[in-house]
């Protein structure tokens, strides 16, 4: 028997004239889980493998990174019909002698400047406390009140525990000269080792030429399209590491002449050995002008006994590095790489936290390097779309 539709039964109703029907739109995105798991856990071992080899990768990196620096200059000696050992001899000689030679020189700056931080810095702290007392005298009279009577309290509640109480001491280790003395020569070996080892491997690649770049090309197989884009990508590779390291070196001697003209005129004792330290650490970004302005702030509250001339020598230390990271170093950069500014600090946050300092020294070079090798592989396409401009 057929009964009738009662408004509990789903019945279509009818379409009314004139009017459309309209469909959902549905858009269904296959999701390959395993893939996306398997992506996950390797991209987690590749960078718990960077942070392992941290101590192979970091020398190599800088090795690299030093060889394209100074290759411009044993190509023009090799134009000028020098052998390729011996053009590489000559550069690495000159770098080498340079360097010691600038160290040597500033080595009394350096020695004073060594020698009076600890004692600035403990006096700029007895400064500050001071201040904060006189500021507060109020202050700390109602703390020290409340600080006895928090004692009187105490010392009545442990009254009646006095007889059942156990005291532990526990003796600290002594500092002993010895350990602290040898502590302090291996880490100076160990410095002296990665050193040597950087120069020996800038001087092995300078001196094997384009041999690694042949064999790469060999190892693409016999297509000549894959060796074309090998040959761009090492070209690229080479062009931009070489600008950036140009840019670099001339923005930091940029940046070392006006810390030198700005102190002088101050009147900072050791004005050269603070130039060079200023230059040498604003390669290190953010954290090595910070350093600076608080080093050269302490030295200049030793030198001083003023606090508002550490400030002034601080603020005018902070002020020629942001104008020269800023203006300079940041334009360049972005000229030389074509990479957003998003991209540089989330690169400088990442390698910094896997490698310290050493990753933020050599973050912008390495993701420069990525950034080429994905404009020119179809498959890392969007990554250089992330990275670019």
């Amino acid at each position: 028997m057929n009964h009738p539709p009662t408004s509990e039964t789903e019945t279509p109703l009818p379409a009314t004239e004139g009017a459309e029907v309209v469909s959902p739109f549905i858009v269904h995105v296959p999701v390959d889980a395993r893939g996306l798991a398997l992506g996950v856990l390797a991209s987690i071992a590749f960078v718990f493998a960077l942070g392992w080899m941290q101590a192979l990768l970091v020398p190599l990196l800088l090795g690299v990174f030093l060889a394209y620096t100074l290759n411009p200059l044993v190509c023009y000696l090799e134009k000028i019909r020098f052998p390729r050992v011996l053009a590489t001899s000559i550069v690495m000689l000159a770098v080498v002698s340079a360097l010691t030679l600038g160290a040597y020189a500033l080595r009394g700056q350096m020695q004073t400047i060594v020698t009076q931080l600890p004692v600035a810095a403990n006096k700029l702290s007895a400064q500050l406390i001071h201040m904060r007392d006189d500021r507060s005298g109020n202050l700390q009279k109602v703390q020290s009140a409340v600080g006895a009577m928090e004692n009187a309290t105490k010392q009545s509640k442990n009254t009646s525990r006095k007889q059942s109480a156990t005291h532990v001491t526990i003796d600290a280790p002594g500092f002993k000269l010895g350990d602290f003395m040898w502590a302090s020569s291996l880490g100076a070996m160990g410095a002296i080792g990665q050193v040597t080892v950087v120069i020996f491997l800038v001087f092995f690649i300078l001196a094997g030429g384009d041999t690694f770049k042949r064999k790469l090309v060999r190892l693409t197989g016999p297509s000549f399209s894959r060796k074309k884009i090998t040959v761009n990508i090492l070209d690229g590779i080479n062009d931009s590491i070489q600008k950036y390291m140009f840019t670099l070196v001339m923005t930091n001697v940029l940046l070392g002449l006006l810390t030198w003209l700005t102190f002088h005129l101050i009147g900072l004792d050791n004005a050269g050995a603070w130039a060079v330290g200023a230059g040498l650490m604003h390669v290190i970004p953010y954290i090595g002008p910070v350093f600076t302005a608080v080093a050269t702030g302490m030295a200049a509250f030793m030198q001083f006994d003023s606090l508002s001339m550490a400030l002034a020598v601080a603020g005018a230390s902070l002020v020629i590095s942001t104008a020269v990271g800023v203006f300079v170093t940041t334009w360049a950069t972005g000229r030389i790489t074509r990479m957003n500014a998003a991209a540089v600090f989330i690169s400088l946050l990442f390698w910094g936290w896997l490698w310290g300092i050493w990753g933020m020294l050599l973050g912008i070079p390495i993701i420069v390097v990525v950034k080429v090798i994905s404009e020119h592989v179809e498959q890392l396409r969007p990554v250089a779309e992330l990275l670019g401009e």
